[in-house]
């Protein structure tokens, strides 16, 4: 009797001491509906192209349109810590895809050219890469893994460094402190992740 192969772990030579990567983000098109106030979205156009980094509020509809109010991602933070309006523009919804995070990653290994390629009809997934296979991670978002549970809506404030103990780290800080330091100068509050915890989302 002949039986089906049990699937491959992909991270079945991953030593103990390093985590597993955190889950990818995974666009879904709002018109899926559920709540999108605070959500990160992208907007685009199938075959033009994409822009991330938004963040949306509830949808409007105007007649038999509906629209979904996107800013910024730094005018939203500055709304809601401050209290204040901002400008959104209205897209229309069929231009809008929300970030939802999916499953882990099929493989923590490096991909190949073709592997990489992606259809112009969406937004393509987004599996997380380690900060130590990137060339500069200053301003980019970062997850860092605490006991196998992911730590999200961070920013790297640093590219890589060696600290006083020789090993390899890179500092972060709350998404809101990162962006709030763009309009108060305040500067954030900052922490030091070891490099083999951090991944780029």
């Amino acid at each position: 009797m002949s039986r089906e192969p049990l699937p491959e772990d992909p991270f079945a030579g991953q030593p103990d001491w390093a985590p597993k990567p955190p889950r990818a983000i995974v666009p879904v098109p709002a018109t899926a509906g559920g709540d999108l106030r605070g959500r990160r979205v992208i907007t685009g156009l199938p075959g033009l192209g994409w822009r991330a980094d938004l963040r949306a509020d509830e949808r409007v509809v105007q007649g038999s349109r509906t629209y979904v109010p996107i800013m910024q991602e730094q005018e939203w933070y500055r709304a809601e810590a401050e209290q204040i309006e901002v400008f959104a523009p209205l897209v229309p919804q069929e231009r809008v895809w929300i970030e939802t995070i999916g499953s882990t990653p099929a493989s923590d290994g490096p991909r190949d050219l073709l592997s990489r390629l992606v259809s112009l009809d969406a937004p393509g997934r987004r599996d997380p890469v380690p900060v130590i296979d990137s060339p500069n991670v200053l301003g980019r978002r970062v997850v860092q893994m605490v006991d196998g549970v992911e730590r999200r809506d961070l920013r790297a404030v640093t590219d890589l460094y060696s600290n006083a103990e020789g090993d390899i780290c890179v500092r972060v800080a709350a998404e809101l402190d990162w962006y709030r330091w763009a309009w108060t100068g305040q500067l954030p509050k900052t922490m030091e992740v070891p490099v083999h915890l951090a991944w780029l989302e």
